[in-house]
């Protein structure tokens, strides 16, 4: 895939657009004034491959929490702020990586002055996140709703008012809670502007419906060359977010850290606990950090066939199963000793 061309933006000591690799986010869902809880998550978002953390800052009291992680961790922080531009400067005061802010809903021209002026001194970017409920009236009547178009000339009319000042250190994001709508949306800010963009089907759900739209969405535009930075909102715990961001990004192949698992759907010839097996896989190799392909295959007809690429897989038979490397047999198992024996030969593998 080609990668649209964006300019780059630093976020902290990540670099966003460019050639860049593509960033994964999350969000606190801790209240604001909690700080020991937002530290611990902010802390479990890193260590679960978080790179860029952001917390709302609901009031100007709160901006402190700015302070205490940016103490905590080490990847960037961004500031979520709506309406009142005081807060974007305190949290500026604070050390913030980078601002969320809609300039339009903040006031008069010279309170965005002063956001962009603070920011621009600091080397603080600005976020400009449009979804399908923040769209101006006049674009809604132009356009009958909120439409792709109408999306992405919101998020360039709140552009505008930081340009006008100056300032371009710009990330964009419009989304919507509906996939198709947030796709045309990306693909037509992305031929608009050179801005890196910030990618999110928001509103997605649950964690498996969630994961389903987020997947389709995201990863058309990612495979497209869109996009500079990911968040997977989900309705569920934050890590849960990193964790499948980081494989939608390793199944396109933008990611190649850590262990990749391939198995197959089953079929009538399969004699063993495959769907068991294949879970208990798929959870060691989330410790593996080394870039190998495992296969999880459920017979011997066709699996160290079909799987030939990897690196090290089992495939089943009748009440046993065999270990195979890029396809070739190595050892033959008793079916209760297959995990064991697969784990085995992994930590063996340099």
């Amino acid at each position: 895939m080609t990668k649209r061309h964006s300019r780059c933006v630093a976020v902290g000591n990540l670099t966003m657009g460019g050639d860049s690799p593509v960033s994964i986010q999350s969000m606190l869902n801790c209240p604001a004034d909690d700080l020991a809880g937002s530290v611990a998550q902010a802390q479990a978002l890193e260590r679960a491959g978080c790179q860029i953390i952001r917390a709302a800052v609901p009031t100007v009291a709160h901006a402190p929490l700015i302070g205490a992680l940016k103490q905590a961790v080490s990847c960037p922080i961004v500031a979520d702020i709506h309406f009142d531009y005081r807060i974007a400067l305190a949290c500026v005061d604070q050390g913030v990586d980078k601002i969320r802010i809609n300039p339009g809903n903040i006031g008069e021209q010279e309170k965005i002055k002063a956001v962009a002026d603070a920011c621009r001194r600091a080397g603080v970017p600005i976020r400009i996140g449009v979804n399908s409920g923040s769209v101006e009236q006049h674009l809604l009547e132009k356009y009958g709703g909120p439409t792709p178009v109408a999306l992405a000339e919101s998020a360039l009319y709140h552009a505008s008012l930081l340009e006008e000042f100056d300032f371009h250190q710009i990330v964009l994001s419009v989304k919507s809670s509906d996939v198709v709508s947030t796709y045309a949306a990306n693909m037509e800010i992305a031929r608009r502007c050179d801005y890196p963009l910030h990618l999110g089907v928001t509103e997605a759900g649950t964690k498996e419906m969630g994961i389903m739209k987020s997947a389709a969405g995201i990863g058309g535009l990612l495979l497209a060359g869109v996009g500079d930075t990911i968040r997977i909102s989900l309705t569920d715990h934050p890590v849960e977010e990193v964790i499948a961001a980081k494989r939608l990004l390793k199944s396109l192949g933008l990611r190649k850290e850590g262990a990749t698992l391939v198995s197959c759907p089953t079929c009538g010839r399969t004699k063993i606990d495959l769907i068991g097996l294949a879970n208990r896989t798929q959870q060691f190799l989330e410790t593996i950090d080394r870039p190998i392909k495992v296969a999880v295959m459920g017979c011997v007809v066709n699996g160290p066939g079909e799987a030939k690429e990897a690196d090290i897989g089992i495939a089943g038979g009748d009440g046993c199963g065999v270990i195979f490397k890029k396809g070739v047999v190595v050892q033959k198992v008793p079916e209760d000793r297959l995990f064991e024996c697969l784990v085995d030969e992994i930590k063996k593998m340099n």
